[in-house]
């Protein structure tokens, strides 16, 4: 009998020791959100520095750090069509000090493509949208391509003579270009690299004929380079003269974005502390500034609910389009 009060009274005491220790741990955790965020904040880019997206990014961290009350550092990682860097994003511990730009390559294209160590839609807690993108095809100023008409028209007359550069073949732009390839029946040499910069210094020296990227507004505006389409469904505000996919009649989804996401499995507190202040940064004037006047990116919002559903939705949209098309990974 006393050997049997013996193994109850040990099994209440490690049972009184482990309520202890939950308890001791779920307080742990509470006091850590509570205090969050208590130390700088990484924010994973997967871009190289002075891309258009890295650029707009920064510009929004810079203006979110006055309400979180910590640096936020940027921490580039390009490649794999923005993969390796979201990769970076959804594997990281999900405490709120690690974050990052994620966007459409690595969200709706990649994955679809290839076998990646994330699932979007699993890995990714989305935390907020601050803005679109225009994708360009552009030429240095003084080529002798006036339209993308008279790119196509060229490029079907001597096949895989043209060349263009782009950030690699998981990209959604890349994807985008080579369906209207496809349906012009054209052959156009493809040179990736690793990121626009070098890209945009390859058009420059002329040893590509044009570029599929994001805006560079100022090389633009320099004269050193000539919009000839934008990649989207509708024409940009600031280039109302330049066609969109639309004008010509290329029926292709481009949903463009530039958000903010997070590992899964951040607290829904520490999540929502984000959300609501890269919200505010949203509204601030040198934000609004650098978005309009120096990129001549849209600003366009959505809220973590709002931008959860938009993933999925263009998710499943490139999913249909990716296994019509069979390069279904």
């Amino acid at each position: 009998m006393n050997h049997c009060l013996l193994k109850t009274s040990r099994s209440l005491s490690l049972c009184f020791i482990l309520a202890l220790l939950f308890v001791g741990s779920g307080y742990s955790q509470q006091e850590e959100i509570a205090k969050y965020p208590n130390r700088p904040i990484n924010l994973i880019i997967p871009l190289q520095a002075g891309a258009s997206g890295d650029v707009a990014t920064r510009f929004i961290a810079k203006e979110a750090e006055k309400f979180l009350g910590q640096s936020i550092v940027p921490v580039n990682k390009p490649g794999g069509g923005t993969a390796i860097g979201i990769s970076a994003i959804a594997k990281a511990k999900p405490d709120g000090y690690t974050i990052g730009y994620a966007t459409h390559s690595g969200v709706f294209i990649a994955p679809l493509l290839e076998k990646l160590p994330y699932d979007p839609l699993k890995d990714l807690k989305p935390i907020m949208q601050f803005g679109g993108l225009y994708f360009t095809v552009n030429v240095k100023a003084d080529s002798p391509f006036k339209s993308f008409q008279d790119v196509i028209a060229y490029a079907r007359q001597n096949p895989k003579k043209l060349t263009y550069a782009s950030t690699g073949p998981t990209t959604m732009q890349f994807f985008a270009i080579n369906q209207i390839f496809k349906r012009e029946k054209v052959e156009i040499t493809h040179i990736p690299f690793k990121g626009s910069p070098e890209g945009h210094a390859s058009l420059l020296g002329r040893h590509i004929d044009f570029i599929l990227d994001s805006l560079v507004y100022p090389l633009v505006d320099s004269g050193e380079e000539r919009i000839l389409l934008i990649l989207n469904d509708q024409r940009a505000e600031e280039f109302p003269q330049i066609p969109s996919l639309v004008d010509l009649g290329y029926d292709i989804p481009t949903p463009f974005i530039l958000s903010i996401a997070g590992p899964a499995g951040i607290p829904d507190a520490i999540t929502q502390k984000i959300e609501d202040a890269f919200t505010k940064a949203l509204k601030e004037p040198a934000f609004i500034k650098g978005m309009r006047e120096m990129l001549r990116f849209p600003i366009v919002y959505r809220n973590s609910k709002d931008l959860s559903a938009y993933y999925a939705h263009s998710f499943k949209t490139y999913e249909r389009i990716v296994k019509e098309m069979g390069l279904s990974k």
